[in-house]
């Protein structure tokens, strides 16, 4: 028996998906905390490599955000490396994607912090972003430390 084919999403909600990507991870390359919260529904549910899970965007922030975005920097969702798939009515979006990014030794010796990211996504019926976050999974590949030492600041919180 052959499997059905995946839900990959019209090509119009995948164009909004990695438009998305890019100027989320435009945040996290500017450590702007502020002009990603309108990326992420207020009760986000999150966990990665640095964090279990947490639920609610300012615990996301404190948690997530504050121990990776300014301790590294160069992050990106390679486009032609992302997948997304949708519901048949695009109640529902999901972003499966790799990242690249850059971390730092404690003697501040760069070395790639690859990644990778499932994102669940529902559309917005308010202003703004037409597509919000309700839950993320980012984690770094096998064997890539999980600790850098960069000290960027925070553009915006």
């Amino acid at each position: 028996m052959q499997a059905p084919p995946l839900p990959d999403a019209p090509p119009a909600i995948r164009d909004a998906i990695l438009d998305w990507l890019d100027r989320f991870a435009a945040c996290v390359r500017e450590v702007d905390y502020k002009s990603a919260y309108p990326f992420w529904h207020p009760r986000i549910i999150a966990f990665g490599t640095v964090q279990a899970l947490v639920e609610g965007l300012e615990s996301f922030r404190d948690r997530q955000w504050d121990s990776v975005w300014p301790r590294t920097s160069d992050f990106r969702f390679p486009p032609e490396a992302a997948r997304v798939l949708a519901s048949a009515d695009g109640s529902m979006a999901v972003a499966i994607a790799p990242f690249t990014s850059t971390g730092y030794a404690p003697d501040g010796t760069p070395f790639d912090r690859p990644g990778r990211t499932t994102l669940i996504l529902v559309p917005n019926p308010g202003e703004g972003e037409k597509w919000l976050a309700v839950h993320s999974h980012m984690s770094l590949a096998k064997g890539v430390p999980p600790d850098s030492h960069a000290k960027r600041a925070i553009k915006a919180k």
